[in-house]
């Protein structure tokens, strides 16, 4: 792996034949398992093994495209029109400036969202086992003193 601004990328070449090399693990891999190393947490760069040029994004799209047509879509039909239409500066410049701002602010959001469940989950089970605790004190705390001289198994002074 190669270290590329603050994250390691695993480095791949692409071939003329469009096969992939993983530079890592000396093997050749599908844009299959490249979807699978992305999930796992992992950056990737694709270079053209023979003029270098970075092609990551086109084989990153690649990936998008193929598990879209899996699924049947990805993107609405007016959506893709849109695209076409205005040309790649607009939709670059929307990628850039805002959907991806807009995306790491989302997963931002839901991991903090999810640390505060689980304080939440923490706090809940806190305090059932602190509501017992007092309640089991509670109790030894009562037995010193005897049942509450109004009922029915207190002893009347004037036996």
């Amino acid at each position: 792996m190669i270290k590329m601004a603050d994250r390691e990328k695993l480095l791949l070449k692409k071939y003329g034949n469009r096969r992939l090399y993983d530079t890592n693990r000396s093997t050749y891999i599908t844009l299959s398992q490249v979807a699978d190393i992305i999930k796992q947490g992992v950056d990737v760069q694709v270079v053209d093994a023979k003029t270098q040029e970075d092609v990551t994004a086109f084989i990153l799209t690649q990936i998008v495209l193929e598990q879209a047509r899996k699924k049947n879509a990805l993107l609405p039909a007016e959506l893709l029109h849109l695209i076409i239409r205005y040309g790649e500066d607009l939709l670059q410049e929307f990628f850039q400036k805002y959907l991806e701002q807009t995306i790491h602010g989302y997963i931002q959001f839901k991991k903090a969202m999810d640390e505060q469940f689980g304080k939440w989950v923490d706090m809940q089970l806190n305090y059932s086992d602190m509501a017992h605790k007092t309640l089991s004190e509670l109790t030894r705390f009562q037995n010193l003193f005897g049942p509450p001289p109004d009922s029915p198994g207190a002893k009347n002074g004037k036996d």
